[in-house]
């Protein structure tokens, strides 16, 4: 069975970007892209789940004949070129991207560009495996390394995550060496779930895959680092 966006939804949320353009027909353009990016991460984001590249790739056409018909009826006296060179910029190897230059926050110059629905991974979900209890101790890493994957893929777990590491001054507390990207890391339960604990930061530690090892195999005792600081 393949899941797919259904031709409903498709239809609906072509028809509200649509509707966007067509209102702001006389917007700057990197207010349009700042109208249009939060509308096409949000649809693409909700589907990259399912079997959807066919219909990001439907989806990113369809902009961009819009975005096309847009800046033609802003320039009728202009050629297709001027047009093209106007609107779209040549970003690395991709031409074609719908990007403009302006004034940053701070009056320094930023580049604004149209996202694609196409450049988002497609994630699919694993399935837990069927012998899998969540109240059997045997099965806690295994949970433990689930709950860590699904936290960095959501932007409010990769912050429980970074306050974890800021927690523990970025040091792992069975080898008090860092923790970095390169080095990797699991999420311990001080008290284990099977136990009862709970998911909260309270009750969790950020420590390298080895040693994450090594307190189950070896049953070692673990506790919240107290860092310099707070002493």
């Amino acid at each position: 069975m393949l899941i797919k966006p259904s031709k409903k939804n498709l239809k609906a949320f072509l028809e509200d970007i649509r509707a966007t353009v067509k209102a702001n027909k006389q917007a700057k353009q990197e207010n349009l892209i700042r109208l249009l990016n939060p509308k096409i991460t949000g649809w693409a984001n909700y589907h990259r789940g399912a079997v959807a590249k066919e219909s990001f790739t439907k989806v990113d056409h369809e902009i961009w004949k819009l975005l096309w018909q847009w800046a033609k009826r802003r320039h009728p006296q202009k050629g297709q070129r001027w047009i093209k060179d106007r609107y779209w910029m040549i970003k690395g190897s991709r031409d074609g991207v719908f990007s403009t230059e302006t004034k940053g926050m701070n009056g320094q110059p930023e580049t604004v560009t149209l996202v694609k629905a196409g450049d988002t991974k497609i994630r699919r979900h694993i399935k837990i495996r069927g012998e899998a209890n969540p109240f059997d101790p045997q099965w806690e890493t295994y949970f433990e390394e689930r709950i860590g994957v699904k936290m960095q893929q959501s932007l409010k777990g990769r912050r429980r995550l970074l306050n974890l590491w800021r927690e523990q001054d970025g040091n792992c507390p069975i080898c008090n060496q860092k923790i970095t990207e390169l080095s990797g890391w699991h999420t311990h339960h001080l008290v284990w779930r099977s136990k009862g604990g709970s998911d909260g930061n309270a009750n969790r530690v950020l420590v390298h895959p080895n040693c994450h090892r090594q307190i189950h195999s070896q049953k070692l005792e673990v506790a919240k680092p107290v860092l310099a600081r707070e002493l």
